[in-house]
C-alpha cells in the first residue's frame, strides 16, 4: 500500500490520531507479513478484505473452522517490561490451538490492535510476534487493523485480538462421541502460564509487591520472573497435524482459562471422566511459586491454570505407543496423563 501524499490531517493529528504514523507502521510490518504468505493468498496488504483460496482437493466435504481470542491481561506485563515482540504469538496460539481441537488445518489469520497512540516501531514488534505465530502454525497473515484511539487507551497501552480460520474434511472432524472408557489421555506440556489466569497472577504479585522482574526470583526454571511471565503460549499445530495423519485421535482439549476442570470435560461425552495420574505432571516451577505466594488452594490452581499441560489428546489404548512415538519425533515431550473412565466426575485425581 502506497500512502497518498495528500492524506494528512493536522486537525486529526491535533486530536491524537496521526495518519502518517499508520503509514509508517504499515511499511515496517510488510516484511513480516510477507514471510507468512502461503499458496492460497490472493490479496496484497492494504485492501479492504483479505482474500484466500483454500486448496480443497481430496476433500469430500470441506468445513471451515473459525476461532477468535485475545491475550487478556498478560498484556499488562508486556507494558511493564516494554517487551512486545512475543505477545503476538500468544494471540495466534489462543486461536489456532482452539480450531485444532476439531482437527482443522489453519489457513489464515487476521489481527486487531487498538492503541492510545500509534507508535510504528511498537506496532511492528507486535505484528512480528503475530507473524512468528502464523509461521509456527503454517498459515498466512492476510489482514488486520490498527485503531488509534486517544482518550480511550493510555498512550503506552494497547489491546490485541485475533481471528483464525482453518479447514477440515467433515468425515475427519473429531467427535467426542467416539471417546470410550479405557481410552488413554496424552498430555502435551505447556511453556508456563500461556495466556490465562493473569488477573489472579497480577493480584498475587501486586499484593506481595513483587515488582522487580529482572533481577530477583531467578529460580523459575532458569528464567527471571519477567521472562517466565511473558513466555509465549505454545502452538501445537504442526505436531498434532502430523499425528492426525497416522493416528485416529478421538478428541482434543486446549487447556486454557478454567484449567482442567473446565476444559477437559469439553473433550468428553456425558457420563465419562478422566482419571489423572497427578505424579505424571511436569509443572514449571512458576505454578508452585504462584500457589505459595498467593496461598491458593490446589483445586483453584487446577481450575484456573493449565498446570503444565497445554493440550490433551485422547486415543485408544492400542494407538498410545504409536501416538507418543510420533509426537516425540515431532519434538513434543508428550506423556501419558491418564485414562478415560465411567464417572459422573469429569476430572479425577
Amino acid at each position: 500500500m502506497t500512502p497518498n501524499k495528500k492524506s494528512q490531517s493536522e486537525a486529526y493529528k491535533a486530536a491524537g490520531v496521526d495518519i502518517t504514523a499508520g503509514y509508517r507502521a504499515v511499511e515496517l510490518i510488510k516484511k513480516d507479513i510477507a514471510r507468512t504468505t502461503t499458496p492460497g493468498v490472493l490479496s496484497d496488504l492494504g485492501g479492504f478484505g483479505g482474500l484466500f483460496k483454500p486448496d480443497i482437493s481430496g476433500m469430500k466435504e470441506p468445513v471451515l473452522v473459525s476461532g477468535t481470542d485475545g491475550v487478556g491481561t498478560k498484556l499488562k506485563y508486556a507494558f511493564t517490561l516494554d517487551k512486545h515482540d512475543t505477545i503476538g504469538i500468544d494471540c495466534v496460539a489462543m486461536c489456532v490451538n482452539d480450531i485444532l481441537c476439531v482437527g482443522a488445518q489453519p489457513l489464515f489469520f487476521l489481527d486487531y490492535i487498538a492503541c492510545g497512540k500509534n507508535d510504528p516501531e511498537r506496532i511492528a514488534q507486535i505484528v512480528k510476534g503475530v507473524a512468528d505465530g502464523c509461521e509456527q502454525s503454517g498459515m498466512a497473515l492476510i489482514g488486520g487493523e490498527t485503531a488509534e484511539m486517544p482518550g480511550f487507551y493510555r498512550e503506552d497501552e494497547y489491546d490485541l485480538a485475533g481471528f483464525a480460520v482453518g479447514i477440515v474434511d467433515r468425515e475427519k472432524m473429531l467427535d467426542v462421541k467416539n471417546v470410550k472408557p479405557g481410552d488413554r489421555v496424552i498430555a502435551l506440556p505447556s511453556s508456563g502460564l500461556h495466556s490465562n489466569g493473569f488477573s489472579l497472577v497480577r493480584k498475587i504479585l501486586d499484593a506481595n509487591e513483587y515488582t522487580d522482574y529482572d533481577t530477583r526470583y531467578q529460580v523459575l526454571d532458569g528464567k527471571n520472573l519477567g521472562e517466565a511471565l511473558l513466555e509465549p503460549t505454545r502452538i501445537y499445530v504442526k505436531p498434532v497435524l502430523a499425528l492426525l495423519e497416522d493416528v485416529r485421535v478421538k478428541s482434543i482439549a486446549h487447556i486454557t482459562g478454567g484449567g482442567f476442570f473446565e476444559n477437559i470435560p469439553r473433550a468428553l461425552p456425558e457420563g465419562l471422566g478422566v482419571a489423572i495420574n497427578k505424579s505424571a505432571l511436569r509443572q514449571p516451577f512458576l505454578f508452585k511459586y504462584i500457589q505459595e505466594a498467593g496461598k491458593i488452594t490446589t483445586h483453584d490452581m487446577y481450575n484456573t491454570f493449565n498446570m503444565g499441560v497445554g493440550m490433551i489428546l485422547i486415543v485408544s489404548p492400542n494407538e498410545l505407543g504409536k501416538a507418543l512415538e510420533i509426537l516425540q519425533a515431532e519434538g513434543e515431550d508428550a506423556f501419558l496423563l491418564g485414562e478415560v473412565v465411567s464417572s459422573p466426575e469429569a476430572v479425577i485425581f
